[in-house]
């Protein structure tokens, strides 16, 4: 009997809604808001959001993101907020918004302590089951096709280029169709060279989220950097490999039935650094993903895409 209201970044405005117990949307838009704070200002557009904001009044806000950008809108709707407590913040001054704080160690991964953390705000026992992500899907048959999730916002996360063209290669020798989707167009330019290079794969249309899950769902299988696409081809249990070098899979690794993710293994990672900074000579950049090659990526998703 619980109603669920779900605050979210404009650009992802999307997501929430597939989930069919969440019954409203609220969109925040803060990252553009920041690139000039005077102008949304004086269009009415912060003062337009609290308005909306505070329509409902809440039993519970949950600020499940615990940075001082999301707990101060969460301060703002009209309820009691609960959150981490400071020992358990990568912002510690954020839990100072809170009414209720709960500890929950930073070094479970992400999902974990989420869970927790509603379980201890709602008053619950923690499920032992493995989560699930509850998406709404209109699933039929899978075509056959990948989709290769190249792009993320750090360098370091990149798979290298040539790694790409090697597995486009091996993928439509086994007679797939590869797919490369993209958003902003440093995206495509990087699409365009892995085809152009390998001379096999298709740039997709530009999507919106719902085009990108509905595709994910279709498809065969998905090979991503550690990206959000990733974790939705992961919440959607569509067979995918993840790849890892400088950041902690422990920590923010995807999740689903049909997910493997692959961890480099070299000295310095993970650097949890955006740029690659290792010093001797590589022959491939950045240096972590030498221990990840298009062999050992292309066996582990034919073990995922292999029904049990």
């Amino acid at each position: 009997g619980t109603e669920f209201h779900w605050l979210v970044e404009e650009a992802f405005v999307q997501v929430p809604g597939w989930h069919p117990a969440v019954s409203k949307t609220l969109p925040i838009g803060l990252r553009r808001w920041r690139r000039n704070w005077r102008t949304a200002r004086k269009k009415g557009q912060i003062r337009q959001f609290r308005e909306t904001l505070r329509q409902d009044e809440y039993d519970l806000v949950i600020d499940a993101q615990g940075l001082l950008k999301s707990a101060l809108p969460a301060r703002l709707a009209r309820g009691p907020v609960a959150g981490y407590d400071r020992h358990s913040l990568r912002e510690p001054l954020a839990s100072l918004f809170y009414r209720q704080r709960h500890a929950v160690s930073r070094r479970l991964h992400a999902v974990e302590r989420i869970r927790r953390l509603f379980a201890l705000a709602l008053d619950y026992p923690l499920p032992a089951t493995p989560p699930e992500s509850g998406l709404q899907t209109a699933r039929g048959e899978r075509e056959r096709s990948l989709v290769f999730l190249h792009s993320t916002t750090w360098p370091s996360k990149h798979w290298p280029l040539p790694w790409w063209r090697e597995l486009t290669g091996l993928a439509t020798q086994a007679g797939y169709r590869v797919l490369f989707p993209w958003y902003e167009p440093e995206e495509r330019l990087r699409a365009e060279e892995i085809i152009s290079r390998a001379g096999a794969g298709e740039l997709m249309p530009r999507m919106d989220l719902n085009g990108l899950k509905d595709q994910l769902e279709r498809t065969s299988g998905v090979v991503g950097v550690d990206t959000g696409l990733a974790h939705l081809a992961a919440a959607l249990n569509t067979p995918a490999v993840t790849l890892y070098g400088p950041t902690e899979e422990s920590l923010t690794g995807a999740m689903g039935k049909r997910q493997q993710n692959l961890v480099v293994d070299f000295p310095c990672a993970p650097c949890l650094r955006r740029e690659c900074s290792y010093p001797e000579e590589s022959p491939v950049q950045p240096a972590c993903f030498q221990t990840l090659p298009p062999v050992l990526v292309w066996t582990a998703l034919q073990k995922q895409m292999t029904p049990a």
